[in-house]
């Protein structure tokens, strides 16, 4: 079959590899017909996350049909149209059993390594397509994917809806939900979303459905501002200079509420502090660029919540914990539990009260991918979701 294969930093390609197969008796085998590139996966891209392999296969936003299920696979039979939830939980374990689906004790065999633990911290469920750290498992920018765990992991979809309405209901639609339902919204809220990438784009959508009384989103790309004014927020163009003034100007001086950081590891920043995060960067002496994050803690009022969906990898420094600790704020992170929210969600789909599509710029074909990451990496054409159709 043919995939996306990574083979280093910025060096992606379509090549043959191998069919997958049934491995273990809860498996299925999918059919994608549909595959995405997420804003996480540039992290693997650009070189950012550890244990890539030469030959690797990415995405893990993609969704299908069964084309082979195993013995144990009850729920699903060859024919089914699913989505495919991109994290990998077994269902069975403690932490699923307790609605925390991406501490999923038994997907992940470098989850427990202890040099894993010791270097990048514990990395928690397997994800398709997203490195060793998190399993090894080929992704979904393929023609077809083994899916572990299918009867937990594939959501079946209604005839009625097209691959578009819910293809992100696998990953971006829960992250953007699950940043926004963290920030503990009330009806007198202001939120800041920083960064209106896809995820930034879900999280002010959700945080209005939530009863956020004002949105704020942050950004520096002209097409992802007017998507987001488009969606109900007031906007902060970057270019205008020190956003955590202009953001004490539109609350009184008191900051948002709350702040969600939808940028992570690879944030951009300006000034003396921004260039010191892309030295250090550049040198492997941290592996993240917390200056959105940073941003964000000396805006937030006192008392308030900081929400991280953005993807973080390693290490930070220049972290200012006083300020945090001053205000008291209270952080709420880590990766999406999105088998929480996925099917919770599919109704808002079905009833035409939330098309994710909106966010779609660009529809490529498989063998288009490699163009279509250094377009989106490279934010030309007003690139903000690019789907490709198999």
């Amino acid at each position: 079959m043919r995939a996306l294969t990574w083979h280093g930093k910025q060096d992606v390609r379509v090549e043959d590899v191998p069919d997958p197969a049934i491995v273990n008796p809860h498996d299925a085998v999918v059919r994608v017909t549909s595959t995405a590139i997420c804003g996480s996966d540039l992290h693997l891209y650009n070189g950012f996350i550890p244990a890539m392999k030469p030959g690797d296969v990415i995405g893990h936003e993609f969704m299908g049909e069964i084309v082979e299920v195993g013995p144990e696979c009850h729920t699903l039979v060859p024919g089914d149209r699913v989505l495919v939830i991109c994290g990998i939980s077994c269902g069975r374990c403690w932490f699923c059993q307790h609605d925390l689906w991406s501490a999923c004790d038994n997907t992940n065999p470098a989850s427990s390594a202890r040099a894993v633990e010791l270097a990048y911290g514990h990395s928690g469920a397997a994800l398709f397509g997203y490195s060793h750290l998190f399993g090894g498992y080929a992704g979904g920018q393929a023609e077809y994917v083994r899916v572990p765990f299918a009867d937990v992991g594939c959501v079946k979809v209604p005839v009625e809806l097209g691959d578009e309405q819910v293809l992100f209901l696998g990953d971006i639609v829960p992250t953007g939900w699950m940043a926004a339902e963290n920030c503990g919204i009330t009806g007198e809220d202001t939120v800041a979303v920083f960064g209106c990438g896809p995820v930034g784009q879900m999280a002010i959508r959700s945080a209005l459905v939530l009863g956020a009384a004002r949105v704020i989103a942050i950004d520096s790309v002209p097409e992802r501002l007017l998507m987001a004014e488009a969606g109900g927020a007031t906007v902060i163009d970057e270019a205008g200079g020190d956003v955590a003034r202009q953001l004490d100007v539109l609350t009184g001086g008191r900051g948002p509420d709350a702040c969600i950081d939808a940028v992570g590891l690879e944030a951009h920043g300006e000034g003396a502090v921004g260039l010191y995060d892309k030295v250090k960067q550049t040198l492997r002496m941290q592996t993240d660029r917390p200056t959105a994050l940073r941003t964000a803690i000396m805006a937030c009022r006192k008392g308030g919540t900081i929400s991280i969906p953005g993807v973080y990898g390693g290490f930070v420094d220049k972290f200012p914990i006083g300020a945090a600790f001053g205000k008291g704020l209270t952080f709420k992170m880590g990766q999406t539990h999105f088998h929480r929210y996925a099917r919770r969600l599919l109704p808002y789909v079905e009833n035409g009260a939330m098309d994710p599509s909106f966010v779609i710029t660009h529809r490529v074909s498989l063998a288009d991918l490699p163009d279509a990451y250094r377009m989106f990496n490279e934010k030309r054409d007003g690139c903000i979701k690019v789907v490709a159709r198999l």
